[in-house]
């Protein structure tokens, strides 16, 4: 295995590991019930705020670039940010197709805690991408992770009865 697979799998393992603890941590939050829709658009605010940071970055690189502020093919720096960009927004329309269920059959509190664990993965990731390609694994599993950790719950807790 090369050094760079090696990175790669201790950053999935390491997001593995996040998204067990912060499902374990959301868990012990009680919130009740019927605070399930103000939490659910208070956990997805965050991603949203994220998703804004990296639009305007991306739009002020756009703008301070004679190369690419007509549209051209982004480079360098600018492409990391708008494959970022990209992944981010896969991100968020995943969490948001599975989030609402998450927190009715799992508890607001677990969603509220997805919300703030998706930004801190998500800006990990980004600082990641610009570090060093592989060093993003850890920022896009810590993301990724919880959600299907989470859906998985759901699924299992709906046949199990």
């Amino acid at each position: 295995m090369s050094q760079k697979r090696g990175m790669i799998l201790a950053g999935m393992a390491t997001g593995a590991l996040w998204a067990i603890g912060l499902l374990w941590i959301g868990a012990q939050i009680p919130v009740p019930i019927a605070m399930i829709q103000p939490v659910l658009m208070g956990a997805v605010f965050g991603p949203g705020v994220v998703l804004m940071l990296m639009i305007a970055r991306l739009a002020q690189r756009r703008f301070g670039d004679d190369t690419a502020i007509d549209g051209q093919k982004l480079t360098g720096g600018a492409a990391v940010d708008q494959a970022v960009l990209t992944n981010t927004l896969e991100q968020v329309v995943l969490a948001l197709c599975i989030w609402p269920l998450v927190g009715f059959f799992l508890g607001a509190g677990t969603v509220l805690v997805l919300g703030l664990g998706f930004v801190v993965a998500r800006l990990l990731f980004w600082g990641g991408y610009h570090l060093s390609p592989p060093l993003r694994a850890f920022g896009f599993a810590a993301t990724f992770y919880p959600t299907l950790f989470a859906a998985v719950w759901v699924i299992l807790r709906l046949v199990s009865g």
